[in-house]
């Protein structure tokens, strides 16, 4: 085995938002990737248009970076589980970690989720504390948080002897202790964290003139080249033009020609023609690949490991849009729209799976969680797709003839006088709390183990209870027995019961009813959902009443109306409201509530 001393492989490993991705922003303009006349955004490497929008990653990236002689390529790693597959994925291509912790929140779920995965994985971890300019930083307290998290994960000793840098990675420094001062007249650089990747990181292993190995762990689509297959060399050479065979995942061989072969450097894929141990790159003119398959020799073939991704825990329903306004909106309304693009879908997402759902027009796609799918949903009704997606439900699985469903660890951090309304809304969800943490600074930290059920529908109830304060995050934790009954929505919805279009007057007359979710002059059918039942049964009404006009003078002046503004629900509120008989339409402009049976008569 030799080492390929010019090279780094590091992920970026951290919790949503503790700035994975403003710290990759600000190592590539120090490295002096960019022009200095290059235009720069924000985020660089949130390409994609809805994580600029959230402001989260959404896909693992990765990019690379010259420092002195060495280059140091760099995977960015989503922080939400829902994209766990992703973070899998990313630490089988690197040979060490950088642990991102926020100074003030502390080790959270997700990097408990992350550090495990690297762990298991034998990485060396660096360990970032980053924004230490925060005026409610605890620097020295979450350092013992994270030795007390690497404890509970059971680390191996030489695991524990971990660097800290300290970082502010909005204004690109790096420092070795929180109270280091820079010189007068010197503006900070991320130096330290450069040399910490270099003395720290190992260098990876590999023969160059071993039997070729590489392993893919991502793919990527070009509209001129077709799929391209992102990897991590393990061993061999791999030249332009060479044949190579692929190893299948069911144990087939498929032989192919590599048309391009692509580094990352900054933001660009850089031409290459040879690939040595250690390289990440990107790999054309290899049709019907997936992640997990091995690129090898063409006589000796040599299989790696192949990489396993956690199970999809919830399944939505993915059908065509039958309501009397399909086709209005959108430029792709049938099954066949849907089907190929669910298609495509697989082919870069490992971590969703589609089923075929009691018909030729609805799939039931199954995924991590709740904002998986609302992601993968956003996308296509940017794209103009039209489609009626159902209720979340969970899947569950037998065990010893019993049947089990699957759990989540949540933490909840809230202030101090809102844990009351806390505890009860997780109680009725059958939510164990696990323990609570009160860091003195009038907000608490609770910990609940509770089946994923029950974390359907709760984000919207939370924040209402908690006036918005609240931060949830949740983890999957295995699954437990089946827990029994959880109660869902308590109240009814309003159902208009004829087409037309919505009237001040009606809509006034309503409002003492409940919620409404439509303004004036609003275009409804019979079926669709204008507003929240104050009561737990569904109400049909009329909202497009208008009023009657006489020419006999009224004794007194028309009052004027006032209404309330409607409550206006955006694509995860419509999902989390609807129950087990209702619908979300979504099309590219709108998003309507309905039932699946429009006709009164026939509900």
């Amino acid at each position: 085995m030799s080492l390929n001393t010019s090279i780094r492989n590091v992920a970026i490993i951290a919790h949503v938002d503790h700035g994975k991705t403003t710290l990759v922003d600000a190592m590539l303009r120090q490295s002096g990737i960019f022009r200095e006349n290059e235009q720069l955004v924000e985020r660089a490497m949130d390409s994609n248009e809805l994580e600029r929008e959230r402001g989260i990653t959404i896909l693992a990236k990765a990019t690379g970076l010259r420092y002195h002689d060495v280059k140091i390529n760099i995977v960015d790693t989503p922080g939400h589980s829902d994209f766990g597959g992703e973070v899998e994925r990313a630490l089988k291509m690197v040979d060490g970690v950088m642990l991102l912790v926020d100074a003030s929140e502390g080790p959270l779920p997700q990097t408990r989720y992350v550090l495990m995965k690297a762990l298991e994985a034998r990485l060396p971890p660096i360990i970032v504390i980053n924004k230490i300019d925060r005026p409610d930083a605890r620097i020295q307290e979450v350092l013992n948080e994270v030795y007390d998290l690497f404890i509970d994960l059971d680390a191996a000793e030489d695991q524990l002897d971990f660097p800290v840098i300290y970082t502010n990675a909005k204004l690109g420094i790096a420092k070795m202790s929180p109270d280091e001062q820079l010189p007068e007249g010197q503006n900070g650089n991320l130096r330290q964290l450069f040399e910490a990747i270099l003395a720290h990181i190992p260098a990876p292993t590999g023969d160059p003139d071993n039997i070729l190995q590489l392993l893919v762990a991502n793919l990527d689509y070009s509209d001129y080249l077709g799929r391209l297959a992102i990897g991590r060399m393990f061993n061999g050479t791999l030249r332009l033009g060479d044949e190579v065979s692929i190893a299948k995942l069911d144990g087939s061989f498929q032989k192919t020609k590599i048309t391009k072969l692509y580094s990352f450097e900054g933001l660009k894929r850089v031409d290459e023609t040879v690939g040595r141990p250690g390289d990440i790159l990107a790999i054309a003119g290899v049709e019907g690949i997936t992640i997990g398959e091995t690129i090898t020799h063409v006589d000796t073939p040599a299989k790696l490991p192949h990489i396993p991704i956690d199970e999809p825990t919830i399944a939505m329903t993915f059908t065509i849009n039958t309501s009397p306004f399909s086709g209005r909106e959108g430029t792709y309304v049938t099954s066949r729209n849907l089907r190929d693009r669910l298609d495509k879908e697989l082919l870069t997402n490992v971590s969703i799976r589609v089923e075929e759902a009691g018909g030729p027009d609805s799939f039931k796609v199954m995924g991590r969680g709740e904002l998986q799918l609302a992601i993968l949903i956003e996308m296509m009704r940017r794209e103009g797709f039209e489609m009626a997606v159902g209720k979340p439900e969970i899947l569950t699985k037998t065990v010893d003839g019993k049947l089990h469903e699957p759990e989540e660890l949540l933490v909840i951090d809230c202030p101090e006088n809102c844990t009351g309304v806390v505890m009860e809304k997780m109680g009725n969800r059958k939510g164990k709390m696990q323990k609570m943490i009160n860091h003195g600074s009038g907000r608490v930290r609770l910990e609940f183990l509770v089946p994923s059920r029950g974390l359907i529908g709760l984000r919207s109830e939370m924040m209402t209870d908690t006036k918005g304060t609240a931060i949830m995050n949740s983890l999957f934790n295995g699954y437990i027995e089946w827990q029994g009954d959880i109660p869902s929505r308590p109240t009814g919805s309003l159902v208009a019961d004829r087409p037309g279009k919505t009237t001040g007057f009606a809509i006034f007359n309503l409002q003492e009813r409940g919620d409404m979710f439509v303004s004036p002059t609003t275009e409804v059918y019979e079926g669709m959902i204008v507003g929240e039942n104050a009561r737990d049964k569904d109400l049909n009404v009329n909202i497009v009443k208008e009023k009657k006009l006489t020419n006999m003078r009224a004794s007194s002046a028309d009052e004027a109306i006032r209404l309330v503004p409607p409550r206006l629900l955006n694509l995860e509120q419509a999902i989390e409201f609807i129950r087990e008989d209702e619908l979300v339409e979504v099309t590219p402009h709108s998003i309507r509530l309905r039932k699946k049976v429009l006709r009164a008569n026939q509900r």
